[in-house]
């Protein structure tokens, strides 16, 4: 099921992350590890309005509106903090598109498993489950 109904675009991903360049690089690397061809919108909400370090409930609302195609935006978080803003966001429900929800998903891994999911079609529950899978990918 999609939770933006018919003919909605591609689900959105927003990585949150208390580093801007981390997720500005994270989000570059998703976007270029999902091939060729259209690449589902992902965009980096990084730190501080200032540029420290940090994360700033203004600069996810951004991100998550850039991306929001209609089908629903997954949004991706590093670290404690993040993730904490995050849920206050979705729980609060006016500062993020309707259909935005946290995913519980490895930060790197799972940003790939997200855009190449999304890149692919797939509606947001398809895209959480791939990103959250990512927490089983074996590296011995």
């Amino acid at each position: 099921m999609t939770d933006g109904g018919q003919g909605a675009g591609p689900v959105g991903i927003v990585l949150v992350s208390h580093s801007g360049p981390v997720a500005a690089s994270v989000a570059e690397m998703a976007a270029g590890l999902a091939g060729g061809g259209a690449t589902a919108p992902v965009a980096a909400a990084g730190g501080t309005p200032d540029g420290g370090l940090g994360t700033s409930t203004e600069l996810i609302g951004a991100a998550a509106r850039k991306v929001d195609r209609g089908a629903g935006v997954a949004i991706l978080a590093d670290l404690g903090s993040a993730v904490l803003t995050v849920k206050a966001m979705v729980a609060e429900g006016d500062e993020l598109p309707k259909g935005a929800r946290l995913v519980d998903a490895p930060f790197v891994e799972g940003a790939v498993a997200a855009v190449v999911t999304a890149s692919a079609g797939a509606d947001l529950d398809a895209v959480a489950a791939a990103a959250g899978e990512a927490y089983g990918y074996r590296k011995e």
